[in-house]
């Protein structure tokens, strides 16, 4: 009997210490099919948003031109954002967003393609 709880704890260890979240490997990218759906458009302008307050720079949300997304302890999301500055220019930016819950979000990146 004692012998069975030994082999039972040597196999749930490992199980246990990746539930706690403290060495889970990230799942691979993933398209997203459908960019313009509401929570995606939401996370989009998040990140503009963000951008502007962290930098000197006004962008205005148009619209995400396509994404994929990644399990990593929460969602991540690699977006490609179609923006105008003030001036009426238009240009692409790909933003990575982290998303723990849906009120915790982090703009990772922000950069011109």
């Amino acid at each position: 009997m004692m012998r069975y709880f030994i082999c039972l704890s040597l196999i749930l260890l490992p199980l246990v210490y990746n539930v706690e979240g403290l060495q889970i490997e990230p799942s691979p990218w993933k398209p997203i099919r459908n960019v313009q759906l509401g929570s995606y458009v939401e996370i989009g302008r998040f990140a503009i948003e963000e951008h502007n307050k962290q930098s000197e720079e006004i962008l205005a949300f148009v619209k995400n031109v396509r994404g994929k997304e990644q399990y990593d302890n929460g969602l991540r999301y690699a977006l490609i954002i179609a923006t105008r500055n003030s001036d009426g220019v238009a240009k692409n930016y790909e933003a990575v967003v982290f998303e723990r819950h849906v009120i915790d979000r982090v703009l990772e990146s922000f950069k011109p393609i």
